[in-house]
């Protein structure tokens, strides 16, 4: 054994009692680690064991061997079973990863002057990459295995959720376990649950409901009120799925004009379960972006209107609510869109009359229909609304206008009937 691999087993000992150190001081849930000196004593065997096993068989570029990587398992099998969380694990992960490094470091320093031959540090190099992926890969399998015993069904759903959001590798073992697919695209939905009366029942059944329906991952992400929140899914589209998009950098970019089938039959039930108002945005992107897709899909669903549940309910796209977005940022530009509003109610049920108008892409029959109205009533509307506003409802300005002016009254209009 060269003198670089000599100063690493010497140095074993210390190194994993600095690991344990530094677990009980910089991770919250290790903080047992002072008064528990069972599982002290524990962590501590662990930490060396892998130090030793790296001596023994990184000179040589020896695998870690089926019992060694069973060992691992069972150490993260038993951490999950403790109650340890992802985040936690996360970082455990990312600790022992910077030790590991930082002592690799520290023997090459040591053998300054002594003749640390470059070979010996390309070795232990070459064999701690792949080597580690393996150990972390086998105690990631050991975590989730402990989660399916410990958790419900539903639970680990949201845990797959959370964990595809943040970009956790674990998202591809938590998949396996749940028997769900992990596509190269998906869409992202997000449903805005406003403060709901403190008599309405929990949610908790009808998300699980919606999670052994669809099988995606979902999960409810509590609001500052009280009862308020959001209800995210991430579902999966495949290739022969329409619409497809070429793919972009950025969830902002290439998204559909319609929301996924699939995506619609989920905010349809989910909507019918809730029994009250509530907004869905959705938003597409590979999943290594599903964050990015997070974010623009909540955007959209805070900026769509609150509607009831009904057979025509839908997410939003961005293509349905860009100007909003794009005056969200611009207060005055808001203010003015709510004057625009109000301006139209000295007319009769002129909000709900455009409203149809621009939702039937301001087919005159189709919308007379929809509100059950002549044809003519319809026109003496709009021209109502011409005269209150200065505004032509079917110009291309006044779509832009009062389409928007509208979206807003309608989502006043459902908040103040919930209160």
């Amino acid at each position: 054994m060269g003198s670089f691999f000599a100063e690493l087993a010497r140095q074993a000992s210390a190194n994993a009692r600095r690991e344990v150190e530094a677990y009980a001081r910089e991770i919250a849930e290790f903080g047992f680690l002072d008064t528990n000196s069972r599982a002290r004593a524990e962590t501590l065997e662990y930490s060396l064991w892998l130090r030793r096993r790296t001596v023994e068989l990184s000179p040589d570029n020896g695998e870690l061997t089926d019992a060694d990587l069973d060992y691992i398992a069972a150490i993260g099998e038993s951490r999950a079973a403790a109650g340890m969380s992802l985040d936690a694990r996360q970082r455990v992960l990312r600790l022992h990863t910077s030790l590991m490094l930082r002592e690799i470091n520290e023997a090459t320093d040591a053998q300054h002057g002594v003749g640390v031959g470059v070979g010996e540090l390309m070795r232990m190099m070459h064999w701690f990459a792949p080597q580690g992926e393996r150990g972390i890969r086998a105690y990631s399998q050991g975590f989730v295995t402990a989660l399916r015993h410990r958790l419900p069904y539903v639970e680990q759903a949201a845990l797959l959720a959370r964990s595809l959001l943040k970009g956790d590798p674990i998202s591809a073992d938590l998949a396996a376990a749940l028997g769900m697919e992990l596509p190269e695209r998906c869409a992202v939905a997000v449903i805005r649950v406003p403060d709901r009366p403190v008599g309405d029942r929990d949610l908790e059944s009808e998300i699980e409901t919606l999670v052994k329906t669809h099988r995606a991952p979902i999960t409810w992400w509590p609001g500052k009120g009280s009862r308020s929140g959001e209800l995210i899914a991430i579902i999966p589209m495949h290739p022969a799925e329409p619409p497809t998009f070429p793919t972009s950098s950025t969830a902002e970019l290439a998204q559909p004009h319609s929301a996924p089938d699939p995506v619609s039959d989920l905010v349809r039930d989910f909507a019918q379960a809730l029994g009250r108002p509530c907004a869905a945005g959705t938003a597409t992107s590979s999943l290594s972006e599903v964050a990015d897709a997070l974010d623009l899909a909540r955007r959209i669903s805070r900026a769509a209107p609150l509607r009831r549940a009904s057979a025509r309910l839908r997410p939003h796209t961005l293509s349905d609510v860009f100007v909003e977005l794009a005056v969200a940022d611009a207060p005055f530009v808001d203010g003015w869109l709510h004057a625009v509003a109000r301006s139209l109610q000295p007319g009769p049920d002129l909000v709900v009359t455009l409203e149809a108008y621009y939702r039937h892409d301001m087919h005159r029959g189709a919308t007379a229909a929809a509100l059950n109205v002549h044809p003519r009533t319809l026109d003496y509307r709009l021209r109502r609304t011409r005269e209150l506003t200065g505004i032509d409802p079917s110009s291309t300005r006044g779509v832009r206008i009062l389409s928007s002016a509208v979206t807003r009254r309608l989502s006043e209009a459902v908040l103040d009937d919930l209160h």
